[in-house]
């Protein structure tokens, strides 16, 4: 089930050089960014593919309890994963509002479940 579904450029920090970087390769371009939920092992996942004939996967991460979810400002949105820290910079604030509520509900289905 699709929990919420937005648009921004997926980023990925590069602690080498301490700085942000397109996810992905090619150009840089929107993405669709979606919040996956699998009722069966409650379970959550950040999936995003660029709005591209080739639809490459740029993100594909998944919601852990108690990660900690960080809006540094109203269009840009980082956390950060077993592997690496994520960066979603949003075309809109009520996009990245909706992404949020996303984020947050996830969170605390799994801090119930």
């Amino acid at each position: 089930a699709v929990v919420c579904s937005t648009r921004a450029t997926v980023m990925l920090y590069d602690d080498a050089n301490k700085k942000w970087v397109p996810a992905g390769t090619g150009a840089q371009a929107f993405s669709r960014i979606q919040i996956y939920h699998s009722p069966a092992n409650n379970s959550f996942r950040v999936v995003g593919r660029k709005m591209q004939p080739d639809q490459q996967v740029v993100i594909n991460s998944p919601i852990v309890k108690g990660l900690k979810y960080n809006q540094a400002t109203p269009n840009f949105h980082q956390w950060r994963d077993a592997r690496q820290v994520w960066g979603l910079n949003f075309s809109s604030k009520e996009d990245a509002s909706q992404f949020a509520n996303g984020m947050m509900h996830a969170l605390e289905a799994l801090d119930t479940g």
